[in-house]
């Protein structure tokens, strides 16, 4: 680490650990209008998506907190091309258990409107569309890194520490987590910034994982009193 990094103590669990901020990317896990809104596509599959509105502001607050600290916003989409060329054929797994295009092959009048490109299902929400200088990386599996650019983008900036928030807590943020720490990447989740598909259960499943193999976690409020 250079002499010249300046190293942050955050108050994370299950033990403090110091990042540096210029070596730091906040990533912003598929908050589509197919994951967080009325009418998007966990709605329709039955999923319980109450808590985000909550999820939602306390993303705006993580945003408010890192943005002028310079850190690097890089936002995760998932997204289908119209024809779902890219969602894999027969011989994958994910059309088989992916929930879009299990409902638009179950569901003929949902074809080509869940997380297809271009649809308003697709569309980052409007309370946290990305700005100019934000980066949006599309992605058609589960983790960010697969098939992807993302390494090469955060490796390219000398990123190291990964902030994440997002949906949903127990699919995407954690299969991305994940291959962030197989990536040797530090990764820190925001709980209060996160949002399971699933039950309660499911997100203490994925705090548990992350506390106790993958990484650290901490709340929006603890980040930003340790930077004030």
């Amino acid at each position: 680490m250079s002499s010249t990094t300046h190293m942050v103590r955050l108050r994370t669990t299950p033990e403090s650990i110091e990042v540096a901020l210029e070596k730091s990317a906040l990533i912003v896990v598929d908050m589509q209008n197919a994951f967080a809104s009325p009418g998007g596509l966990l709605d329709l599959g039955g999923v319980d998506i109450s808590g985000a509105p909550a999820v939602v502001r306390t993303i705006r607050e993580v945003l408010d907190t890192l943005r002028p600290q310079g850190v690097p916003i890089v936002y995760l989409q998932t997204g289908y091309k119209a024809d779902l060329s890219n969602g894999g054929g027969a011989a994958s797994p994910n059309p088989r258990k992916e929930l879009a295009l299990c409902m638009m092959r179950n569901r003929p009048e949902l074809q080509g409107k869940l997380l297809v490109e271009g649809t308003w299902d697709f569309e980052i929400v409007e309370a946290l569309k990305p700005r100019p200088d934000d980066f949006v990386v599309l992605k058609t599996r589960y983790s960010g890194f697969a098939g992807t650019t993302l390494d090469s983008l955060l490796r390219a900036r000398e990123v190291r520490y990964l902030f994440f928030v997002g949906i949903a807590t127990n699919v995407c943020v954690e299969s991305t987590l994940r291959d962030a720490y197989f990536h040797e990447y530090w990764p820190i989740l925001i709980r209060d910034g996160t949002m399971p598909a699933g039950s309660a259960a499911a997100q203490e499943a994925t705090v548990f994982n992350v506390e106790s193999f993958f990484g650290w976690t901490l709340t929006a409020d603890s980040l930003r009193q340790s930077l004030v």
